[in-house]
């Protein structure tokens, strides 16, 4: 007898031999039936679907889970304009006048236009110091009184960061290279001595809010792109508590300045970790550069409003081949971010070389973002068996008008985001939210991937990279699974696979046609090893707690 039978469903298994079925039947965490409605065993427990769609659980190739929401800072997404953003720190500092630092996270880039935004855009605020991330989390935009406590006003560098200066010397407030100094070790610590919101305990509470979402968004993998080897701790007490709702595959970082004795320490880091159904460590996360944005991407011509500038690799040339094959030597896959066309290029040769070096295959290297991609490329992907692990919601003009549109100049916006033309090309994509980039909800990307247009329908972006909605849910299951040597086992409903899958609030393919709708669905079940770990029903009869409005706190 089955443990849980789901029929009376419109069910797509991305199965070959059957592609699609009416229901689903789950013993222990494996699945043991899949077929017509009126053929299915006998279960403890049945549920009809009612004509709603089940897919394979959602993998989420790359989502920050360590970043998340800080419910004790304030969020600017949304905020567009100056004024918009200096009223809702104001609003906090106001509230909050027992915190020693405010911090806010998600500011856009275009919030001032013409110029990055600077430390006096943030005067009168508040009499301590004010620290923000951008939704990118690769700048950060601080205060004068911020610029004053870390001592940047006197001329310090910074662990996590590179103080931009004016044509005086004098810092400007904002600070670049923010991420890939961020997550060092000397970094990390640099932050944890002087911003609170990066303790670990509110790195660790951010965590499980990440991982509580995920669940809720019909997420059953989760890859978490960027695990500092300090950071580590967090993802195993999580596991050790019970708290990992999701699976979770966690990308070690390797800071590009890292040497030989790193490389082996990584690997001890990936190999003592106990084999566990639902944490494993092992890929490891590069930077080929930075982003297009604050124009620090290594792009092949000039920016198209700066030029004789190309941005720049994220370290010398020949290094990122260096690393990349010593790490494919020692068996790991590598997750190299790379944005620019020069970037992505690096990528591709530093992964060719390697491959060619140690007569490795089928490792499965993936390069991130991928987000402008000369055509010569684009072959490449598909060739050395690379994925491709893109963002559909990047490509919403909402995020990326005034910045990444204007850097890159319209001539190029044809090498943008060329999911369509990757996967035409034979190569696997593995389609994610990069969240807190964007929103970790998969419908969002889901939407943005089949209309590249903003959330509230205007503004489409080169309709030619437009996907349909079949290939945008295979982007999130049977090719994620691909991407992380897991495709027998996840991303896919057949006979002996875990029962790793989603319940959806109604068949998502009846609205192909007005893609909006997608965005008013959710996931109503989410099931990871064949247990129930968010059921929507449940949820919308429990009242909610408020959203705390909070700032970055001493705590």
């Amino acid at each position: 007898m089955l443990d849980l039978l789901l029929t009376d469903a419109r069910v797509r298994t991305f199965a070959q031999d059957l592609p699609w079925a009416q229901a689903v039947g789950i013993t222990g965490d494996r699945i043991t039936y899949i077929g017509n409605s009126q053929d299915a065993p006998a279960a403890h427990h049945v549920h009809r679907a009612d004509g709603a769609l089940i897919t394979p659980g959602l993998i989420d190739s790359h989502n920050h889970l360590l970043l998340g929401f800080d419910p004790d800072a304030v969020s600017l997404e949304g905020a567009e304009t100056l004024d918009e953003v200096r009223r809702r720190i104001h609003g906090l500092a106001v509230s909050r006048p027992d915190l020693d630092w405010i911090c806010a996270e998600n500011a856009v880039y275009s919030v001032v236009a013409g110029r990055r935004p600077r430390a006096d855009d943030l005067a009168g605020l508040t009499d301590r110091p004010v620290f923000v991330t951008t939704y990118d989390q690769h700048s950060v935009w601080l205060n004068d009184v911020a610029l004053r406590a870390l001592g940047i006003d006197d001329g310090a560098e910074l662990a996590w960061g590179v103080p931009e200066r004016d044509t005086d010397g004098a810092p400007t407030g904002w600070i670049t290279d923010f991420y890939t100094s961020a997550m060092t070790t000397a970094g990390l610590a640099a932050l944890q001595r002087d911003i609170p919101m990066y303790s670990p305990e509110r790195r660790y509470r951010k965590l499980l809010g990440s991982l509580e979402m995920a669940t809720r968004s019909g997420i059953t993998t989760v890859v978490e792109p960027q695990v500092p080897l300090a950071e580590q701790a967090l993802l195993l007490r999580a596991e050790s508590e019970g708290r990992l709702s999701s699976r979770v595959i966690g990308a070690l970082f390797h800071p590009i300045d890292a040497d030989a004795a790193f490389r082996r320490e990584l690997r001890e880091a990936a190999d003592v970790v106990p084999a566990s159904d639902r944490l494993r460590f092992g890929p490891v996360k590069l930077y080929a550069d930075d982003v297009i944005e604050p124009h620090t991407a290594w792009m092949l011509e000039d920016y198209a409003n700066r030029p004789g500038h190309r941005g720049h690799p994220s370290a010398p040339l020949g290094e990122l081949t260096r690393i990349i094959t010593e790490l494919d030597r020692l068996g790991f896959q590598t997750h190299t971010h790379a944005t620019g066309d020069g970037g992505v290029r690096l990528a591709l040769d530093a992964i060719e070389q390697a491959q060619r070096t140690n007569g490795t295959v089928d490792r499965r290297h993936g390069i991130v973002h991928v987000e402008c991609l000369a055509p010569a490329d684009l072959p490449r992907f598909s060739a050395l068996g690379v994925t491709a692990a893109m963002q559909p919601r990047h490509t919403s003009p909402d995020l990326i008008r005034g910045t990444w549109m204007d850097n890159v100049g319209e001539e190029r916006w044809g090498r943008a985001w060329r999911i369509r033309s990757l996967m035409e090309s034979g190569a696997h994509v593995a389609l994610s939210s990069d969240w807190q980039v964007g929103e970790m909800d998969p419908l969002v990307g889901i939407y943005s991937a089949l209309t590249r247009a903003s959330l509230d329908g205007a503004d489409t972006w080169t309709p030619v990279e437009r996907i349909g909605l079949d290939a945008a849910l295979q982007g999130y299951t049977a090719e994620g699974a691909w991407a992380w040597h897991a495709e027998e086992q996840l991303g896919v409903l057949r006979l002996g696979a875990r029962a790793d899958l989603v319940v959806w609030s109604d068949d998502l393919y009846r609205h192909t046609e007005e893609p909006a709708a997608l965005l008013e669905q959710h996931a109503a079940l989410t099931i990871v090893g064949g247990e129930i770990v968010h059921d929507a029903a449940a949820t919308s009869a429990t009242p909610a707690d408020p959203a705390p409005m909070g700032a970055c706190s001493a705590h």
